[in-house]
């Protein structure tokens, strides 16, 4: 609980990845992925009530082993064509106590811990918002990119302006880096969007704490980062 508003932190961990398959559970840095998240919400000075939502009896397993609400997630929301939202609005629905705000923990952001996750909040506070979404700064400006012809011709690949301009003169561009989600639960639910419409704000964090585990190289590089952090 913070200023008298209750959080209620949701990770959702479908069993099946094909890019990586048993992404959630394979060992991180000596435990399994989604334990990184479980342990960051766990932590949290603000979360009142940490949820795992899954279709899988293996992670859900491991996810009792922390004392979190586990909820067996339906097939038809573990499919590839089920929407996020509606697994957030069965999360949701099937706790039993009403809260505030809903705090979505992607599991395949490790290293986004506790300190990221109360500092979103405090922000939310700050701006009196119904919504932080985290993001970081992004690797590449956009304006160096665009799509390409069947012949592969540059001509007007780049707009004038950008030509011959240094890279550290062209504007920051932030990216959603997929670690935090804030709602307030009355706005998401009625707008049946994480995009709602207004009083949403950027929660920015560093690069380095970003990884979005999608594939292999995301997953070897969270990896080489928790370990160096592990031997400072």
């Amino acid at each position: 609980m913070y200023k008298n508003k209750t959080f209620l932190a949701i990770i959702p961990a479908r069993g099946g990845s094909k890019r990586l398959p048993n992404k959630n559970i394979l060992n991180l840095a000596g435990k399994p992925l989604i334990v990184w998240s479980i342990e960051a919400a766990k932590k949290s000075k603000y979360i009142d009530t940490t949820v795992v939502s899954s279709d899988s009896n293996k992670i859900l397993e491991i996810a009792r082993n922390y004392d979190v609400v586990t909820i067996k997630r339906p097939d038809y929301l573990a499919s590839d064509t089920a929407k996020s939202i509606d697994v957030i609005k069965h999360a949701i629905e099937n706790v039993n106590e009403k809260y505030d705000y809903l705090v979505l923990l992607q599991p395949t952001s490790p290293l986004r811990n506790e300190k990221h996750i109360d500092e979103a909040i405090e922000l939310l506070e700050q701006k009196k918002a119904d919504a932080i979404i985290s993001v970081c700064e992004a690797e590449h400006s956009p304006l160096w990119s665009n799509t390409l012809p069947d012949d592969l011709s540059m001509n007007n690949f780049l707009k004038d302006e950008i030509k011959n301009k240094r890279s550290q003169d062209l504007p920051k561009f932030y990216k959603i880096n997929g670690a935090i989600y804030i709602y307030k639960v009355e706005r998401l639910l009625k707008e049946n969007s994480f995009f709602i419409k207004n009083n949403i704000y950027a929660y920015i964090m560093d690069r380095k704490n970003s990884v979005d585990i999608d594939d292999e190289v995301d997953f070897k590089l969270a990896e080489v980062i928790l370990k160096d952090k592990n031997e400072v």
